[in-house]
């Protein structure tokens, strides 16, 4: 098979998605040495990341910069598909393209924007409205990571069941544990201190940062704990209130906003970590905190299907609306070191079941399946 995986999610600093593409990319290649593979965009690719940073590709992956057209996925695209002989292209970020003969894989990774519109621009959720149903109809199969959202893309864009496959992702192979005496330059350039909780992940309504402010409020009112809240992400959307929250509450001295990090400093901090937080009030996987428990890290996280799915049993859950629980977990965990050690190998444990090996391997089943329905129909 010749496949054609989107590129577009490379060309940028990368948040889950580009990690997604670049992770499965190249595992795909790896591990099916006969089959070709391309990553396809019209903008400049940053540089595919593996594990050793910056390096070669296989031999059977290369990067395919196309003409710049306005309208790439109605002509651009197409056209380029039209010249060439894919048997598969895969959309890895919500898009395919809508005409051609090669057979069409989409990856939606959440219904975010259509289950809770409130925490994203308008001009997005307008945007998705529109196109998810259109392109849900036009994949040939879709792809998503937890049986959760498997079961809000059938009812929400009314496909069925067959044609969504589940595909869990996996920690970066370079998430893993850091003795802490290597992490302690990392720590000192970023000023960040030796006792510190850690939120990763774009800052935005959907990450419910509102609460987790809210919730240090409550242990620095209510307990003799003075923890630095350390947020690594860049800044996205709509967080008015959060800021506003932080200056109006007097919190700000106890948090620390240190912007995207690179993978190294990222491991660095979430295996020195006292804990790691990720309060979302709506995800598709949760690989922040799958990633977290890869390098050791103890995971606070939220009580919700699709983060249930991916942590299991090794982390501590709350709901992600109470902000008093939130506050009791991290001041207990806080509080527990045999409890932070429980929960630090459970996660080592929970995060080694998932390798990007098999979630390739069942990525072209996907491709495989794809193809048989494609001839069907043609």
């Amino acid at each position: 098979m010749r496949i054609g995986l989107d590129g577009i999610p490379l060309a940028s600093l990368r948040t889950g998605i580009g990690h997604y593409t670049a992770e499965l990319a190249q595992t795909l290649a790896r591990i099916s040495p006969t089959n070709e593979f391309e990553l396809i965009s019209p903008v400049p690719i940053v540089g595919v990341v593996n594990e050793d940073g910056v390096g070669e590709l296989p031999s059977n992956l290369r990067i395919v910069r196309t003409k710049i057209n306005p309208f790439w996925w109605t002509v651009g695209l197409p056209l380029y598909l039209k010249q060439t002989s894919l048997s598969i292209f895969h959309g890895t970020n919500y898009d395919v393209p809508l005409w051609g003969r090669s057979g069409k894989v989409v990856t939606i990774h959440d219904l975010s924007l259509l289950l809770h519109p409130e925490t994203h621009p308008d001009n997005l959720v307008r945007r998705a409205r529109r196109r998810l149903p259109i392109m849900a109809k036009a994949a040939t199969m879709i792809i998503t990571a937890t049986e959760s959202v498997k079961r809000e893309i059938c009812e929400q864009l009314r496909v069925e069941a067959g044609k969504v496959a589940v595909t869990p992702y996996a920690p970066r192979r370079n998430f893993r544990p850091l003795p802490l005496e290597q992490t302690v330059e990392v720590r000192k350039r970023l000023n960040i201190a030796d006792e510190f909780v850690l939120f990763v992940g774009t800052i935005e309504p959907r990450k419910n940062l509102v609460t987790l402010a809210k919730a240090l409020d409550e242990i620095l009112r209510t307990t003799t704990l003075r923890p630095q809240l350390v947020i690594a992400g860049r800044k996205g959307w709509l967080n008015d209130e959060l800021f506003s929250y932080i200056q109006r509450s007097g919190v700000a001295e106890h948090i620390r906003f240190i912007g995207y990090v690179s993978d190294p400093d990222l491991r660095a901090l979430y295996s020195s970590c006292r804990i790691c937080v990720y309060p979302s009030l709506y995800e598709g996987f949760g690989l922040p905190p799958l990633e977290a428990m890869a390098c050791g890290a103890p995971v606070i996280t939220s009580r919700i299907p699709s983060i249930m799915e991916t942590v299991g049993a090794a982390a501590s859950l709350v709901s992600p609306t109470d902000v008093q629980g939130l506050a009791e977990a991290i001041t207990q965990l806080l509080g527990d070191e045999n409890k932070r050690s429980q929960l630090a190998n459970a996660g080592i444990q929970r995060a080694a079941e998932f390798t990007w090996e098999k979630t390739a391997r069942a990525t072209l089943d996907v491709y495989e399946e794809a193809l048989k329905r494609n001839r069907k129909g043609s």
